[in-house]
């Protein structure tokens, strides 16, 4: 339950939320969905990854965000050749000039910041991969037979390029499986198109405001986690994780005629924390399905992985995800007409657990 004081740090992170949305309007123009994600993510400690073509301002976002949140910003740019400690940091032998003694050091890489951008993640090896998912699960690297803690709080923000896959290296579905949310960054409108046309062709250069500090973010996180969510909104999180597995019983066909493998239980997890966290946003001191099903594609898109069948077809994972949530839906509906709704299936929160 929450307490009076976490419900006056809801209400502040509402008008948080707020502001730091005007504040990254100030320099990017539209993006409200994805800029939603990545708050979300960030305040239920998740990481990110942003797929889109080049050129949409993915990049420009990842830094402002920084910028607004007043954090520690590093830039990775991912390449073939970039090897492990490129990333984490190296030890060098450094010598004392009073003593002539020498010792080795370990010099920090960019990897030690708040907020990390891996850009362009897939262009790099596994091995380089395989580091970077250390310090995203654990949260610390290990270099030179020594462990290192990273600084918190810490998110890691990789962007993917979606159409030009020569010389990549596909993430393993181990690493997918560690980002909170897959964001698909998609073109402006053509309104919006017109105004980042309008604006970035000028000698203006708008700043930012910094919101909120690294302390109150890591109280608000914790915050998050206390929300409090009723029995059928974590049964529905399950419900929509659960039906994306073709061999297990009751599963839709169209499941088991497009899908390989389905969502493991880690995206239940990430359902349920994703829809607290947007609850918290919203000004809101618990979690509704409405919130589930706000997550359920980002959550979703990167743990389903489709057949021959759906690429043949044309079908994507959000399809599926958008027929899971009406076939649910459909169920919901027939259950409230005979008057023997399931509790899995209830779409309206009765309050706080």
């Amino acid at each position: 339950m929450l307490q009076e004081d976490d419900i006056q740090a809801v209400q502040q992170l509402n008008e948080a939320y707020r502001l730091i949305t005007e504040q990254l309007a100030r320099v990017i123009v539209g993006q409200q969905q994805v800029i939603e994600e990545l708050l979300v993510a960030m305040f239920a400690r998740g990481h990110c990854l942003l797929v889109g073509v080049p050129g949409l301002a993915k990049t420009l976002m990842i830094r402002t965000l920084a910028d607004t949140l007043s954090l520690q910003f590093s830039r990775i740019q991912f390449t073939p050749d970039l090897m492990p400690s490129d990333i984490t940091g190296t030890e060098v032998i450094q010598e004392d000039r009073l003593s002539g003694t020498r010792e080795l050091k370990f010099l920090r890489g960019p990897i030690f910041g708040n907020v990390i951008l891996a850009d362009e993640i897939n262009r790099t090896p596994p091995k380089t991969q395989a580091a970077l998912l250390e310090a995203m699960q654990e949260y610390q690297i290990t270099a030179g037979g020594g462990r290192h803690l990273l600084p918190r709080p810490f998110f890691v923000l990789a962007t993917q390029n979606p159409i030009e896959q020569e010389g990549t290296y596909p993430l393993p579905e181990a690493q997918l499986d560690r980002f909170m949310f897959n964001t698909f960054v998609d073109y402006p409108e053509e309104q919006e198109e017109f105004d980042i046309v309008k604006r970035t062709t000028t000698d203006l250069e708008p700043t930012v405001t910094p919101t909120l500090s690294g302390e109150q973010i890591l109280l608000l996180q914790r915050i998050v986690r206390r929300v409090p969510v009723a029995d059928h909104v974590i049964r529905y999180a399950m419900q929509l994780a659960r039906l994306t597995r073709p061999d297990k019983p009751d599963v839709p066909d169209f499941v088991r005629e497009y899908v390989n493998w389905g969502a493991g239980p880690r995206a239940s997890q990430y359902l349920t924390l994703g829809a607290k966290a947007r609850a918290v946003l919203h000004g809101r001191f618990y979690a509704a399905c409405d919130d589930v099903r706000a997550v359920a594609a980002p959550v979703l898109r990167h743990r389903i992985l489709t057949n021959f069948n759906a690429e043949a077809e044309g079908v994507k994972p959000d399809d599926l995800v958008r027929r899971l949530i009406d076939l649910i839906a459909v169920e919901e509906d027939e259950a409230a007409a005979s008057g023997k709704l399931p509790e899995v299936f209830r779409s309206e929160d009765p309050g706080p657990a």
